[in-house]
């Protein structure tokens, strides 16, 4: 489980490996408050031969959903691929999501077709790691 310490490290570390925008909302009686963020780190492709942003999480508070903090957020992320020229904005989605599946839908996102997520960890990472099969 992630702690406080492997986030100080990965965001301010000497070396920053992941790169956050957060959304703030500022309440009636002047306060600010996180409303969400997007927590991303630089990916290439070999077939573009350029960076791209993978976002690894998008999260609005669920009391700040449809006031266009995601939208605002992924906009970011976007305009620095531009302004970077970066080739690609990517991310995935768990395939029961249906809400974000379709406001990813109305902002021209399309799904990779035939493309399957595959994952090394645990047992398995470990031993493949230190020379295993």
């Amino acid at each position: 489980m992630a702690t406080e310490a492997d986030f100080t490290a990965a965001l301010f570390g000497e070396h920053p490996a992941a790169f956050a925008h957060i959304a703030e909302h500022t309440e009636a009686d002047g306060t600010v408050v996180a409303a969400g963020f997007a927590l991303w780190f630089r990916n290439f492709s070999t077939w573009t031969g350029k960076h791209g942003i993978y976002l690894e999480d998008l999260y609005v508070r669920p009391e700040m959903r449809g006031h266009g903090y995601g939208k605002a957020l992924l906009a970011e992320l976007a305009r620095t691929c531009v302004e970077r020229g970066y080739q690609r904005l990517e991310w995935s989605v768990l395939d029961w999501n249906r809400p974000s599946i379709d406001f990813y839908d109305s902002l021209g996102a399309v799904p990779m077709k035939g493309w399957t997520v595959y994952r090394l960890h645990g047992a398995a990472l470990d031993g493949l790691g230190r020379g295993g099969s």
